[in-house]
Parts: C-alpha cells; structure tokens; sequence
C-alpha cells in the first residue's frame, strides 16, 4: 500500500513538473506585448522619407491642401480650437496652417486611418459628397498612421481628397477626438467648430450632405 502511494504521489508530482514546463514554453514563446505593440505602432507610426513618399504621392494624385482664401484670410482666422496649428500635408511637401487655410469658410473634416476599416468605407462617400455642385470642402485628417499605407490606401479607393497627417497630435487635441474612428467634424464660417453626432461612419453622400447641411 505505501509502494502504491509512494508511486501515485510520484506521478503527480511528474505531472505537475511536466505542466510547468509547458506553460514555461507557451510563455517563452508567446508574443509579447501584442497588443501594447500594436498601440505603440499606432501611436509612434514609422516616419517614411520624401524619396519613399514622393511616388506614392504621385500615383495617388490627392487634391491641393487647402491654402488662406484670400490675402486678409490669415487675419480673420479662427481663434477657437484651429488657430495656430500647422500640420504636414499627406499629398505633397509642406505644411498647412490650418486656422488660416479654412478661415471664413464652412468645411468637414474627416479624421481617419489606412488601419481602420469603416474609415475605408467611408472615404468614398466622402469624396463622392465633396464632388457634388455646392459642397464644402472636405479635408482629410490621416492619424496615427504610416503615411505610406496611408497614401497606398486612398490610390487604392480612388479617393483623392486633400489631407493632411497628425504627427504631434495637434488637431486631436484641439477637436478632443476620442479613440474610435472614423470621427467627423463640421467647420462653420466663424470658426467655430462642432463633432457629427451621432459618430457613424457615412454610408452614402447623401448622409454627409445632410450632416453638413444639418450642423452649418
């Protein structure tokens, strides 16, 4: 009886030795920090040079960023929440003063990114709206993204509204965007500035004519 104990208690604790190192293995071996990588990779996007951006640009033919209407548009920007942010352009070198280039006009800005996939859904209803007789102007506002998938993207959907990136957080800070995308935003003529809501993602131009004629 003692033999037989002895030998139960001895394939237990063989059991449990051999468990351990199993679970050491999977542990060894897991990924570590997936999802804090996939953050940090949102978060802190690689940074393409102009050689690796200029033929993406190309093959995407995105619209001009948007420029001051007028010489005395700088003067009567905004000073709410876009006054004095400048941000890279995607679609070309340079920078945009945001305040300055959207001054005494209403337009929509659309916050989105090559990962999120209703952003890709949405982005040609968008487009479509922006071609219509009467519409505002639709700026583009590419986060936490590799301006490269970002430009491989919209050439991929024939989407070639003007946009621009966010490397500093600028523009997310001063529209307080919250995590989820895609996120829009309605411009009016005296700069002030108002978040779509309910935040569905446009299914049609229909949807963002009536957004925008809703909130302007």
């Amino acid at each position: 009886m003692t033999n037989r104990l002895g030998a139960h208690r001895t394939e237990i604790i063989s059991t449990v030795v051999v468990l351990l190192l199993v679970i050491g293995a999977v542990v060894a071996l897991w990924p570590r920090g997936s999802g804090a990588t996939s953050e940090r990779a949102l978060a802190e996007p690689a940074t393409a040079s102009e050689s690796e951006l200029a033929p993406l640009r190309a093959a995407a033919q995105l619209e001009p960023c948007p420029t001051p209407a007028a010489a005395g548009a700088a003067a009567s920007a905004p000073t709410g929440s876009l006054a004095g942010i400048t941000v890279p352009c995607l679609g070309a070198p340079g920078t945009v003063d945001i305040g300055a280039a959207l001054a005494g006009r209403p337009a929509l800005l659309n916050v989105w990114a090559s990962w999120c996939a209703p952003c890709r859904a949405e982005l040609p209803a968008l487009a479509e709206y922006a071609a219509r007789p009467g519409a505002v102007p639709v700026l583009g506002i590419n986060v936490r993204d590799d301006q490269r998938a970002a430009l491989q993207l919209v050439t991929e959907l024939g989407v070639r509204l003007p946009a621009v990136t966010d490397p500093d957080a600028q523009l997310r800070s001063a529209l307080r965007v919250p995590p989820g995308l895609p996120m829009s935003y309605v411009v009016r003529a005296d700069g002030s500035v108002v978040q779509v809501d309910p935040p569905i993602p446009f299914a049609s131009a229909d949807d963002v004519a009536a957004a925008v004629e809703r909130l302007t």
